[in-house]
């Protein structure tokens, strides 16, 4: 593929000073992060919009807070999970009042768990807080969260009243099934930003069995390849009618986040993903557990974010100082207020990094995890300057990590970018990355000042 000329970047190590863009976010509730001089921010304000990521059942000073753990009575009453997703709300609507939102205001949220035990206890209390109106969703396992004990993790967006985000759940007919013990929307619409539900090849059907009859019979040899019929069935099946239900085409996804369960699917489902779009939207390949889903033999999960197709909302391509991760992908969106990368790794003219790289010779020399992240950072800078907006307005951090205990320099490095603003970060370790000896991506979501 033909590479189109792109810009130089330094080779410079020392800090770089962020963009003079205007700081338009406020951060919600910030909190010191233990053993550390840099603070939390519990979410984000942008505008019209409310960013709460990395919620937990924390009370952001014991780890997990002492009436999830129940140290003395682990087993009394409710079991830890229901305790667990109880204080994780608590914690939410804290964050949403703050900017004066509410439970029926969010617009998505995104599950991840460390077990399955977690999941029907986290819905059970999920349907106690949002009632019917529950907005759409991703749930997936992944390996570990940054508190000990820790199996629930959310991320949420929410519209602001009043700032001419109207939150309307959509009640049209999906092209599949949706389970009473899930309950979300088809879709959900916020101005012209339009949410639909993470898609999988679940059964399309009550009772047709855990994976839809066609995934589980081929009718032809060629599609035997399991990566690449789940991902034509999810697009072909699912996605593309969500999206239609909701206003929105293929053609107007902004953002894209593909929860896989093993690294050797990336090509399979990159070769199909690209097959369906003329522009494709920022995408992040993110890493589960596996199994990763609470249908063990599924393999693939994609949630998106798109744009009205009759709206004023225009998509704008943003180029990046690198080529993103893989051949046919585009480095950002612009999208209105918002800005959505696809996922940043410490690759630079095509390849990690020389200082991520442990030298065995005197292998305790040097700090990968920090040089992968400044790299991440003048990237994410480049790409936030082009787009009219600073590094200093993100609103969701997550932090994709093949070893946690490489978070607190990461800390460091982000306290030091941000010029010691609460970070809106969210740290969460997988099992394997999309470049071969990288130890961290980021997956990185900025607003853009008026």
């Amino acid at each position: 593929m033909k590479r189109t000329s792109r810009a130089k970047v330094s080779p410079v190590r020392k800090k770089q000073k962020l963009s003079s863009s205007r700081i338009s976010v406020e951060p919600l509730l910030p909190v010191p992060i233990p053993h550390s001089s840099a603070r939390l921010a519990r979410g984000i304000r942008a505008g019209r919009w409310v960013f709460a990521s990395g919620q937990s059942g924390t009370d952001y000073i014991n780890g997990l807070a002492p009436d999830v753990v129940q140290a003395d009575r682990p087993l009394n009453g409710e079991s830890h999970y229901k305790r667990e997703s109880r204080r994780l709300y608590r914690n939410l609507k804290d964050v949403l009042a703050q900017a004066g939102a509410g439970i029926p205001d969010i617009v998505r949220i995104d599950q991840y768990y460390t077990t399955e035990r977690a999941m029907h206890p986290y819905h059970e209390v999920r349907h106690e807080v949002f009632g019917k109106s529950i907005p759409p969703s991703t749930s997936n396992l992944h390996q570990r969260f940054s508190r000990n004990g820790q199996t629930i993790e959310l991320q949420a967006i929410a519209a602001v009243p009043g700032t001419g985000l109207k939150v309307k759940h959509e009640h049209f007919k999906p092209s599949y099934y949706i389970s009473p013990v899930s309950g979300y929307s088809p879709a959900l619409s916020a101005g012209d930003f339009r949410f639909v539900p993470g898609c999988t090849a679940e059964s399309r059907s009550e009772g047709g069995g855990p994976l839809d009859p066609g995934v589980r019979h081929p009718r032809a040899m060629w599609r035997q390849w399991p990566i690449k019929l789940e991902t034509d069935f999810i697009i072909k099946r699912k996605l593309i009618s969500s999206l239609e239900g909701a206003g929105a085409s293929l053609d107007s996804v902004v953002k894209a986040q593909v929860y896989l369960s093993d690294r050797e699917d990336v090509p399979g489902f990159n070769e199909v993903w690209l097959s369906y779009f003329k522009n494709p939207p920022p995408t992040t390949i993110i890493a589960t557990s596996k199994p990763g889903f609470a249908i063990n033999d599924l393999r693939i999960e994609i949630n998106t974010i798109s744009l009205a197709i009759k709206g004023k909302t225009k998509r704008e391509v943003i180029r990046g100082p690198e080529p993103p991760l893989f051949d046919g992908w585009i480095s950002a969106v612009k999208a209105g207020d918002l800005l959505f990368l696809s996922g940043l790794m410490a690759m630079e003219g095509g390849r990690l990094i020389d200082e991520a790289r442990v030298d065995p010779r005197q292998p305790f020399y040097g700090i990968p995890i920090k040089a992968e992240l400044r790299s991440i950072i003048r990237q994410a800078e480049a790409i936030c300057r082009a787009a009219g907006t600073s590094l200093r307005n993100a609103v969701r951090i997550q932090q994709f990590h093949t070893g946690l205990a490489d978070l607190p320099a990461a800390i460091e490095v982000w306290d030091d970018a941000m010029d010691h603003a609460p970070l809106p970060l969210s740290a969460i370790e997988v099992p394997w990355l999309p470049v071969p000896g990288a130890r961290v991506q980021v997956d990185l979501w900025v607003h853009i000042p008026d």
